[in-house]
């Protein structure tokens, strides 16, 4: 089953002029940005409410589970459904889910089990939507363009991370359901984006074999029942096993969730450090705004690296440099000069992601890239939950500079891998990479 391919004319213009492009990331954008809010807003509104600890806890590890339960089920959604109808069906109930929530604050009806509910319902339509969205973008935009559109692509979370929490604290100033109700609406704008949102049509192109050996008509409907008729079960593990049969991507998924893990632990141990040397609140703020100032940057510059440099370069590159940079922490103050060296670690990133996402959407077939990025989240989603920890106890078990020797004896492992891979070491050249 192949995608109908965007039309030589999408590769004439711009990707600012590119209407389905920028429909995908806004929409995308808005959908990070409320889990951001979420993150904040949730835990603010339940310690105004009751102060419990333990239900914050609860919420937060509900909505982490949820995502990471749902995500690789959802990547199969993607590769088997219209795509733009999940996406339509995910803010649609993301809206009524926050809807509910803001109705029942306004009218003094808190209740946690309800909090928990939404909670759970944002986990879960957020896991689904991010897969469909990554699945579609290959289709959307000319494969001459694919690296540009995955470079602006990463800018989306350092946006996200950076207005998130700052809006949330703010709003929730003014009234504890405002939060919810700037999310809703930008959910629900987002919903009316994806309503003009065209995506190509998945089809048997013709000439190619279907199950008879025959070639099959572009308009032949059944050729889209028989995945269908396989079973959700059986697409997961054609999923897994393809990943696992293929090299290249097995290696990127290692790399990706050994990396995420380690960055997710360094955080923590700034965060942390820098608490315990006494750094004030809002130059403590100022590193994490760095970081941020950094990853958009790298993504800025992230299209131009790519093709001045080799794929093998940037991935083995980053693995090394960041390396240093993390040891180099361990050597000045904190405040501004760590923020500034998290800023660089930031920088560095989004041209490594921006190769290796790429080569994912240009290896991998159109009716497996859902499952693809499903399991892909589940890898980061599983180090974004081990990495804190991890750092937690690197900050209990070591004292002052050792801590950020060990993050880079960390980041130097993930090197280490990334030199003894071939298949990392000699990344393949991205205009030689083809779907199989």
């Amino acid at each position: 089953m192949t995608a109908v391919l965007p039309g030589e004319d999408e590769g004439n213009k711009p990707l600012s002029r590119n209407r389905n492009y920028s429909i995908l990331w806004t929409s995308q954008l808005l959908s990070e940005l409320t889990i951001e809010i979420v993150a904040v807003a949730v835990p603010l509104l339940i310690m105004a409410r009751s102060g419990s600890a333990l239900e914050v806890g609860l919420a937060a590890s509900v909505m982490a589970a949820v995502h990471m339960i749902s995500v690789v089920p959802a990547g199969v959604l993607a590769d088997r459904r219209d795509r733009r109808k999940i996406m339509l069906v995910c803010q649609a109930a993301r809206v009524a889910g926050l809807a509910s929530l803001v109705a029942a604050l306004v009218m003094d009806t808190y209740f946690f089990p309800h909090v928990l509910l939404v909670v759970a319902l944002e986990g879960f339509l957020g896991s689904v939507f991010d897969p469909v969205e990554h699945a579609a973008l290959p289709t959307v935009v000319p494969e001459s363009q694919l690296m540009t559109a995955v470079a602006r692509n990463t800018a989306r979370p350092y946006v996200a991370a950076m207005l998130g929490p700052f809006s949330a604290g703010l709003l929730f100033t003014l009234h504890p359901a405002a939060p919810f109700v700037t999310q809703a609406i930008m959910l629900a704008l987002s919903f009316g984006a994806l309503i003009f949102l065209r995506l190509p049509r998945l089809a048997v192109l013709p000439g190619e074999p279907g199950e008879s050996g025959e070639p099959e008509s572009l308009e032949e409907p059944e050729s889209l029942e028989e995945p269908r008729a396989r079973g959700a079960r059986a697409d997961t593990v054609e999923g897994i096993r393809w990943v696992m049969g293929h090299g290249v991507i097995r290696m990127t998924l290692v790399w990706i969730t050994l990396t995420n893990l380690v960055f997710s632990a360094l955080v923590i141990v700034v965060l942390v450090r820098s608490g315990e040397e006494n750094v004030p609140s809002h130059e403590i703020g100022l590193m994490m705004t760095c970081f941020g100032i950094g990853g958009l940057l790298g993504a800025a510059v992230a299209a131009r690296l790519t093709a001045a440099l080799r794929p093998s370069v940037l991935v083995v590159g980053f693995s090394l440099v960041v390396t240093a940079v993390t040891g180099g922490m361990a050597y000045v103050p904190g405040g501004l000069p760590l923020g500034l060296l998290f800023g660089l670690a930031a920088f560095l990133a989004p041209a490594a992601n921006t190769t290796v996402l790429t080569y994912q959407m240009l290896a991998a077939p159109e009716g497996m890239r859902g499952r693809l990025s499903g399991i892909s989240g589940l890898s980061s989603g599983i180090a974004g939950v081990i990495g804190p920890a991890l750092g937690s106890v690197v900050v209990a078990l070591t004292d002052g500079p050792v801590t950020f020797l060990v993050c880079a004896g960390g980041f130097a492992l993930v090197a280490l891998i990334t030199v003894l891979s071939p298949s990392l070491r000699r990344f393949p050249s991205l205009d030689t990479v083809h779907s199989s």
